[in-house]
Formats: structure tokens, C-alpha cells, sequence
């Protein structure tokens, strides 16, 4: 079973020394129940948390599963960052597509997002490093409630 690295609350709960402790030089972040609710809300503190990783000379990026342009746009201009869509994480295209924009080896790179199944699983295909968040907000539709569901299976086994 593949682990993530690091579980967090929040992601801004992850402090920067935990990129410096890891010798991280490159994020990929996952949008949905990551950056934003599924209501599209930004989480509080997350333009400051964005801009600390860059004052630390951390190169981000956006990679999401996401189809919805408009969205991607209005959260990477927010944070002024580059993002991929329809990533098809955990497959390795996307993050390819990412690591080519930060310009980073995937040993010195951390993805971070609140799924196992795709944030965790699609970054130790790619032998990075991986943060798993809880997701913000409760799934809508059902398809995603049981999904969760099996994530929490795998979950609880490795927090154990």
C-alpha cells in the first residue's frame, strides 16, 4: 500500500520547514476540496500560504482533474500560478505536464491534494512526494460519497 508522505488538516496547516526538511523545490497543487470548496470558495490564508512557499524559493503549480477552464482561471490568477487540466490523475501525464512547467525532478517535488486515490496514488507513481488533506467540504453527489468512503478504508490503514 503506498502511503502519503504527510497527512494535514488544511493545507495550510503544512509549514515550510516541512518543504525545507524534505528538500522540496517544486509543489503541484490539486484545486477541488484542496484550494477551494466544492461551493468554489478559497480557503482562508491560502494567497499568504502560496506566497511563502515562492519566498522560499519554491516553485508551484496547479494540476488538476478538472475540466472547468473558468474555474482553474480564476483560482491560478488569484494565486498567480500556471495549472494543467484534465490532469487524469493518477495516470502520469498531468504531472508530467506540471513538472515541465516548474521545471523540477519529481524526487525534489510534492504533490498535495485531499484524494488517495488519485493526489497520493498519481504522485508515488511518479516517486514524489505526497501530502494527503482532508478534503474542505462534504461530497455532493454519490458516486464520490463511496469513493470517500473506499479512500477511508485505505486511509485508516496507514494512520494506524
Amino acid at each position: 500500500m503506498r502511503k502519503p508522505d504527510a497527512v494535514f488538516e488544511k493545507i495550510t496547516d503544512i509549514p515550510m520547514d516541512f518543504f525545507k526538511d524534505k528538500n522540496v523545490k517544486g509543489v503541484i497543487l490539486d484545486v477541488d476540496n484542496t484550494l477551494i470548496t466544492l461551493d468554489e470558495d478559497m480557503l482562508d490564508g491560502l494567497e499568504k500560504w502560496v506566497s511563502d512557499l515562492k519566498r522560499s524559493d519554491i516553485k508551484v503549480c496547479i494540476a488538476s482533474n478538472s475540466f472547468k477552464k473558468r474555474k482553474l482561471d480564476e483560482v491560478s490568477k488569484k494565486l498567480n500560478l500556471k495549472y494543467t487540466r484534465l490532469s487524469l490523475k493518477p495516470l502520469k501525464c498531468g504531472l508530467k505536464k506540471a513538472l515541465a512547467i516548474i521545471k523540477t525532478k519529481p524526487e525534489e517535488t510534492c504533490e498535495i491534494g485531499d484524494q488517495y486515490f488519485t493526489d497520493v496514488i498519481g504522485a508515488k507513481r511518479m516517486n514524489m512526494i505526497s501530502i494527503l488533506t482532508k478534503p474542505l467540504s462534504p461530497e455532493k453527489h454519490s458516486i464520490n460519497k463511496l469513493k470517500r468512503k473506499i479512500e477511508k478504508h485505505y486511509i485508516d490503514k496507514f494512520q494506524k
